[in-house]
């Protein structure tokens, strides 16, 4: 094996000219932003990045496009099979060319957008957190502290060298894109602080740390590079050890890999069935999901160890099963379970055993009564987090067990029972509950299958509403800066929730119950607050019964789940 040193700025170019790609076997890109900014935080301090291990062949081999595409013509035909370092380059030469990744699809692009703090502390780095932005889930009560909240933002922000990009701090000449200092002449961006003299005293410390950054380029890596003597199966041994010695790769990419050794052209596949997926942004699978379903195809079992032996017609012959159980699976729990985001489910493992299910089926039809079973095993495994404790993959190949053998979806039911204890749930349930338990996306299951609707529109409740007056969110309906005195714990419990517009919630802001509710009665009628179980009772609405109103709205959640469950007996 043969080792050299290769710059930041080369490997780029190789990646520009199509020369440095990846092996089948390869995973997609999947850097969140924060790993970007942290590597470039390393470098710009002259901290070690690691190695990079690529195989040199100028056979034809099957290959995958890096997630930066290439731009230029090739000077040679030999290529560089980037085994280790597919992460770091991708970002590093994103970050270069300014050019966005291509994520999950080659349809979908992202810019890796990093901001440059010219004027950061000297030492080492802070910690970093960032914010999430807001969602389905996300809480903007608190509209009025708008203001001091970015003011607190960028104080924070202004101790830290590198950051993701974000609202707060787009319009401050101090925080330069990263990318622009690797393409603009340094004079041009400071001239954007409003430095224009050498005599600023700015001027010196600005341009040293511009040209800090743009020394990025001239760090070598060391590279260990491959015989193209290797057969490819040699190869995908090695990425396989590599990776899982490292534990950087999921069980999932190791499994992929040594499929393309029996399979090569398994990852065109794989590309295709994310690429249909993709067409829906509310179920968007990871890879992982139908490979651990071809798997189970193949095995009769959920554990990837013994994927690699399997011969390539029974691989091709599951991977066909898996495509068409998820479709299934995806229609069954989106049409007829009302779960339109896949993302609300407790664990995606819970759309396998209802694949598995209707592919062993010989007609591949299901009864209004194996509909009702499969719809209470799914709401129940849901609620109880079912694949979400202990060893998610022992109890899913316990379940397989079951259905392998044919013993059907009441025996499915009863080991359920015989995991999770219990099916009703009870006030204690829901004590202490915030909005990541499955109780809370359940609760929003049965509110939009009821028809509830928003307080201000009057449109049903839906998370594909356009628009930021219409998108969905929580809202506290005691506020939580009312509720200082209590623990966080009581204050964002489920039973303090309920799904609203965006304007509406913007309107309510930080005012009591009592403010707020007496309107929305007058415009929306008592149903507005009676179908989210909110009490009608004037005295529960007062910030002094703020724990009466609690008890008085879980007892009315669990009553509801258990009413709504009773449809699938």
């Amino acid at each position: 094996m043969a080792q050299t040193n290769i710059k930041v700025s080369e490997l780029v170019d190789k990646v520009q000219r199509g020369e440095l790609t990846l092996p089948e076997m390869q995973r997609r890109y999947v850097w969140p932003a924060t790993r970007v900014r942290d590597l470039l935080d390393s470098l710009y301090r002259g901290y070690p990045s690691g190695t990079i291990l690529v195989w040199e062949t100028d056979e034809e081999m099957p290959i995958r496009e890096m997630a930066v595409h290439a731009t230029r013509t090739p000077t040679t035909s030999q290529k560089l099979l980037l085994l280790d370092g597919q992460q770091r380059v991708t970002s590093l030469s994103a970050i270069l060319s300014g050019e966005p990744v291509h994520v999950r699809s080659k349809n979908r692009q992202k810019t890796i957008d990093i901001l440059f703090n010219l004027e950061h502390p000297d030492g080492p780095p802070t910690d970093i957190t960032e914010v999430d932005e807001p969602d389905f889930t996300a809480d903007i009560e608190e509209m009025e502290d708008e203001e001091t909240a970015e003011r607190d933002i960028q104080a924070e922000m202004r101790k830290r060298t590198f950051v993701v990009a974000g609202r707060a701090l787009k319009n401050d000449p101090i925080w330069v894109p990263v990318s622009e200092i690797f393409k603009k002449d340094p004079s041009e961006i400071l001239q954007k602080t409003g430095i224009t003299e050498l005599s600023d005293p700015r001027y010196k410390k600005y341009s040293e740390r511009l040209a800090k950054i743009r020394k990025i380029r001239d760090y070598s890596y060391n590279v260990e590079i491959l015989p193209a003597t290797m057969s490819y199966e040699e190869v995908t041994e090695i990425f396989v050890r590599v990776n899982s010695l490292g534990i950087k790769l999921r069980g999932t990419d190791l499994a992929m890999a040594q499929i393309t050794s029996k399979w090569k052209g398994f990852m065109d596949k794989v590309e295709e069935l994310a690429e249909e997926f993709d067409h829906d942004e509310d179920y968007i699978v990871e890879t992982g999901l139908p490979v651990r379903l071809m798997t189970i195809f193949a095995t009769k079992q959920s554990k990837f160890k013994t994927i690699g032996k399997v011969r390539r017609e029974k691989l091709e012959e599951a991977w066909t099963q898996a495509g068409e159980g998820m479709r299934f699976a995806i229609n069954f729990i989106r049409e007829n379970g009302g779960i339109d985001n896949l993302s609300y489910l407790s664990s995606p493992f819970l759309l396998i055993p209802i694949a598995v299910y209707w592919i062993l089926k010989d007609d591949q039809s299901l009864t209004p009564e194996e509909q009702k079973k499969l719809l209470r095993w799914l709401y129940i495994a849901h609620m109880r987090g079912h694949y979400s404790m202990g060893s998610s993959e022992s109890i899913l190949d316990a379940d397989l067990g079951i259905l392998f053998k044919d013993k059907g979806l009441d025996e499915l039911i009863n080991q359920l029972h015989m995991h999770v204890k219990k099916f009703d749930v009870d006030y204690n349930d829901l004590t202490g509950r915030s909005i990541r338990s499955p109780f809370f996306s359940m609760l929003y299951f049965i509110f939009k299958h009821n028809g509830v609707k928003d307080w201000w529109s009057g449109l049903k409740l839906s998370d594909k509403h356009t628009g930021t007056a219409h998108t969905i969110q929580y809202h506290h309906i005691f506020p939580k800066s009312l509720l200082k005195e209590y623990e966080k714990r009581e204050v964002n419990e489920i039973a303090n929730m309920a799904f609203i517009g965006g304007k509406v919630n913007r309107t309510i802001t930080n005012k009591e119950p009592k403010n707020y509710m007496e309107k929305i009665i007058r415009e929306q009628g008592e149903e507005a607050l009676t179908s989210q179980l909110i009490p009608i009772d004037r005295e529960m609405w007062e910030l002094t019964n703020y724990r009466n109103f609690l008890a008085f709205r879980r007892k009315a959640i669990a009553e509801m789940i258990n009413e709504f469950m009773k449809k699938f007996e």
